[in-house]
């Protein structure tokens, strides 16, 4: 029996010595995707089929504007196009068995991974992540196809449960509720809806895009798979996860990769009566927005949506310090804080604020902005104008309303993209910037004096994604599980406080505004959201 295990490359290369070969392998591959992969123009892809818009979309690194390549513009009417693929696709696949379309999944995560390397230079480039944040992303995407093969799919044996009602040799005139009668064999089987649509974001266009998928994909659905297309495009990506799962062997017309604005593709998707489900990463008005518009329509799907964070740490005046600061600065500033699980509002207690600040401070200093291509850089540029107007807007309403202690200001890298410095700030816990979700390396700071004080603080919002604290105290740690409302959380992590879950290990879920299911990614739970019961009774 094969198991799962994490993918863990950099990890693996460190301890075994071969960081100088990581690097090489990830530059060889930055400098070949340079000049085979990029400029060019895409299809969208229906069913197999390459199809043209009439318009299309122009991408753009954000490290430097440079030109990634021109994709189509789909519309409406290709989208309906996509969903009439997918519909002529799902008999044969959902009557695939559980083990074949496991083995698929298998396939693409031995494509990804021999491809990695490939893969995350592309990611790198499209969205600016450091090497590190991509070849992880990549390995997560990896991971994710692994375990729900191997530990969900597997050894669930398709979710199918067989049972039997013993026979009974006593008589009645009438049939009721728990009446003796013949034998009667039960299953219990898991179907899938039909045709999902899957709706990829920007800051994990690869793992996220891949783990929507294959939970559709895998389950026995049909998938119309629409990449983050409009402000924040990641559509090479989204065309190098197409590629691989038909390669495979997802067949035509199961998975189909349409690229084009949300207002279009995305509506058609929702209020479409032949998609039967939505799966989701975005943010929270978008997500409700979609659910929203269903139920005025008179319609029912089924939806899976994670939908962002506003995540708080609690720095114990029992904490180990640089512990604290070493996860608190990863979560707030790693990939820029476009992350929904980045750190966003740190509680310390007023005890050892100066010394958290200072200690802070230091650390972020340290931390080099500009090319994420390069090794030595760890926080690269936003994604966009937009990310680079939100983080303008906080910065001006820090100065307003409290105090910028580091940061705050444009970065010039000699590079046209939008640069920003990570910045810490002091305002009061109840300003907008300690309850918005921001999306941009902005870190807000208050004090507490009890720790009761310091869990309702962060408890005190509509969000419930991460959450961390730093406390050695084991009162603390106990009340701290208990009373925290958020779906992940950790404690005394100095990788990172509040990001970074693993496949298999942490399950990846939102509370309250965060989600809508209570049942996260990476977890046993995952695939059952993409499919519904049928019990099966049968009198011979």
């Amino acid at each position: 029996m094969t198991y799962f295990e994490n993918e863990f490359t950099y990890k693996r290369f460190v301890e075994e010595g071969r960081e100088p070969e990581f690097d090489r392998l990830f530059d060889d591959a930055v400098d070949r995707v340079r000049r085979e992969s990029l400029g060019k123009s895409h299809p969208i892809y229906l069913g197999g089929r390459e199809v043209f818009a009439s318009e299309q979309l122009t991408e753009y690194s954000p490290i430097d504007k440079s030109v990634i390549g021109t994709f189509q513009k789909a519309d409406r009417e290709i989208a309906r196009q996509a969903i009439v693929a997918a519909h002529e696709a799902f008999a044969e696949w959902s009557e695939t068995s559980y083990k074949n379309r496991a083995e698929v999944m298998e396939k693409a995560a031995d494509i990804f991974s021999k491809r990695k390397f490939e893969i995350s230079a592309i990611l790198s480039i499209e969205n600016g992540k450091s090497r590190y944040e991509s070849v992880g992303e990549v390995d997560e995407a990896v991971d994710f196809l692994r375990y729900y093969a191997l530990d969900l799919a597997g050894k669930n044996r398709g979710y199918v449960k067989r049972s039997k009602l013993s026979a009974s040799t006593a008589k009645v005139k009438a049939g009721f509720q728990g009446a003796p009668g013949r034998e009667e064999k039960v299953t219990i089987a898991m179907k899938p809806y039909g045709v999902f649509g899957v709706l990829a974001p920007f800051n994990f266009p690869v793992s996220i895009s891949v783990g929507m998928s294959c939970g559709a994909l895998i389950t026995g659905n049909t998938v119309v798979f629409k990449p983050s297309s409009t402000d924040n495009m990641t559509m090479l990506t989204g065309l190098e996860v197409y590629k691989i799962f038909a390669e495979a062997g997802v067949p035509p017309g199961a998975f189909n990769y349409v690229t084009g604005p949300g207002s279009e593709v995305g509506d058609e998707l929702v209020v479409n009566g032949g998609v039967a489900g939505i799966v989701f990463t975005g943010s929270r008005t978008t997500g409700m927005g979609m659910i929203k518009k269903v139920h005025e329509l008179g319609m029912q799907k089924a939806f899976v949506v994670e939908m962002g964070g506003k995540n708080p740490v609690i720095v114990s005046k029992y904490a180990v310090l640089d512990d604290a600061v070493s996860g608190i600065a990863s979560a707030a500033f790693g990939f820029c804080g476009q992350k929904c699980s980045a750190a966003s509002r740190v509680y310390v207690h007023e005890s050892l604020k100066e010394e958290f600040i200072s200690k802070l401070v230091d650390k972020v200093r340290s931390f080099s902005i500009g090319d994420p291509l390069k090794k030595d850089n760890y926080v690269g540029p936003l994604i966009g104008s937009a990310a680079l107007e939100r983080y303008r807007k906080a910065v001006d309403e820090a100065i307003a309303t409290g105090r910028v202690i580091y940061g705050g200001k444009d970065a010039d890298v000699g590079l046209n993209g939008a640069y920003v410095e990570p910045t810490i700030v002091e305002v009061k816990p109840e300003s907008r910037l300690f309850h918005e979700e921001l999306f941009v390396p902005f870190l807000t700071i208050t004090s507490y004096k009890k720790f009761d004080d310091a869990l309702a603080m962060a408890n005190d919002i509509p969000y419930g994604l991460t959450a961390g604290l730093y406390s050695k105290k084991g009162s603390e740690i106990k009340e701290f599980a208990k009373k925290i409302e958020a779906g992940v959380i950790y404690i005394n992590r100095e990788t990172s406080a509040t990001t970074g879950a693993i496949v298999g290990l942490h399950t990846f879920v939102g509370w309250k505004w965060s989600g809508l299911t209570g049942k996260g990614t990476g977890s046993r739970f995952y695939l059952q959201q993409f499919m519904r019961e049928q019990s099966q009774a049968l009198v011979k």
